[in-house]
C-alpha cells in the first residue's frame, strides 16, 4: 500500500516561507544592529624604547560610502577624541566608493580627530579599489588614472590632517618612531623601509592587513593591524566561519605574534564588507595605554 501523501496546503507552505522569513528578518535586524554598536576597547602594554607612557587611540575599517556615512565616522571620531590620546591611528579601507565618489563627509569627520603627536594612517585593500584598482578577485579593469586618484585622495587627506605613510615613518618624539606600511595585497610593503630611521626609538608599526606579520624583516616594537574585522560574523565555539586571511583564524582578532616574537594588535573595525551585518564582533575604538619596559 502506497503511504498518502503529505497534506502540503497552500496554507501551509505560506506559513512555512513566512516563519523562515520572519526567522531570517530577525536575524538580520540582530545583525544590523550589532554592527551599528560600537565599543571601545581599552588595553595596555608595554613598549620597548619608550621613555615616558602613551596613550594611542586606533581606528580602522571605516568602510565609509557603502553601508557607512558621515553620522556613523562623526560618533567614531567623538569616542576618540573623548579618550584624549597623545597620538591617532588609522589602519586602512577608508572608503568603499566609486572612484569617482565624493569623500567629503568623510574627511570632514576625520579632520576633526585631535592629538597632540598627530593623526597617522595607511592605505586598505578597498581604498585601492577606490582608486579604480580591480577587486582582490580580479574583477573588472583597473582605470588608467588609479595612481593619480590615489595622489589626489592622499593630497586630501593631509589637508584634512591625515597623514598617509606609505612605506615611510616619523619621528614623533624622541623616544617613538611611526612607521607605515602599503596595502599587502594591492601594494609593495616595505616594513623596513617604514621603519629605516628609527634609531632606538620605540616603534610602531601600521599594517592594514595583519598577513604581513610573518613575513617581518626584523623586530617591531608594536603592528597595529585591521583588515579582518575580526571575522564581521562569529558563531559560538566555532568563531569565525571566514576570516579574510591566508592564515585563516590566526590572526582573526585581539592580540598575536608576528616574526621574531613581535607584538601585534588586530582590531575588529569599525565598518563591514559584503553584508551590513555583524554577530558576535562589535565594531570598536581601540584605545591603548603603552608604558616603558
Amino acid at each position: 500500500m502506497t503511504p498518502a501523501a503529505p497534506n502540503l496546503t497552500r496554507r501551509r507552505v505560506l506559513r512555512g516561507l513566512l516563519g523562515g522569513g520572519l526567522a531570517l528578518g530577525t536575524l538580520g535586524g540582530a545583525g544590523l544592529a550589532q554592527a551599528a554598536r560600537f565599543e571601545v576597547v581599552r588595553g595596555r602594554a608595554t613598549l620597548l624604547g619608550l621613555r615616558a607612557p602613551l596613550r594611542v587611540a586606533f581606528l580602522t575599517d571605516l568602510h565609509y560610502g557603502l553601508y557607512v556615512f558621515g553620522g556613523s565616522v562623526r560618533a567614531w571620531v567623538d569616542a576618540a577624541n573623548a579618550e584624549r590620546p597623545d597620538l591617532i591611528l588609522l589602519g586602512g579601507d577608508f572608503l568603499d566608493i566609486r572612484p569617482d565618489g565624493d569623500p567629503t563627509p568623510l574627511l570632514t569627520e576625520l579632520g576633526r580627530l585631535r592629538a597632540p603627536l598627530g593623526v597617522y594612517g595607511v592605505w586598505g585593500n578597498h581604498d585601492y579599489g577606490s582608486f579604480g584598482l580591480p577587486d582582490a578577485h580580479g574583477r573588472g579593469a583597473a582605470r588608467p588614472d588609479w595612481q593619480a586618484r590615489r595622489q589626489e585622495l592622499g593630497a586630501a587627506f593631509a589637508r584634512a590632517g591625515v597623514t598617509i605613510l606609505r612605506d615611510a615613518g616619523r619621528a614623533l618624539r624622541d623616544d617613538l618612531w611611526v612607521g607605515g606600511v602599503d596595502d599587502f595585497w594591492f601594494g609593495r610593503p616595505d616594513p623596513g623601509a617604514a621603519l629605516a630611521g628609527a634609531g632606538e626609538r620605540a616603534t610602531l608599526l601600521l599594517s592594514h592587513n595583519p598577513d604581513l606579520l610573518p613575513e617581518l624583516p626584523g623586530p617591531a616594537g608594536l603592528v597595529l593591524c585591521g583588515h579582518t574585522h575580526g571575522g564581521q560574523l562569529r558563531l559560538p565555539l566555532i568563531g569565525a566561519p571566514v576570516v579574510p586571511s591566508r592564515y585563516g583564524q590566526r590572526y582573526a582578532l585581539g592580540w598575536v605574534r608576528g616574526a621574531y616574537g613581535t607584538p601585534a594588535y588586530v582590531s575588529r573595525g569599525l565598518g563591514t564588507s559584503g553584508v551590513p551585518l555583524r554577530n558576535l564582533c562589535a565594531p570598536e575604538v581601540t584605545v591603548l595605554t603603552l608604558t616603558p619596559v
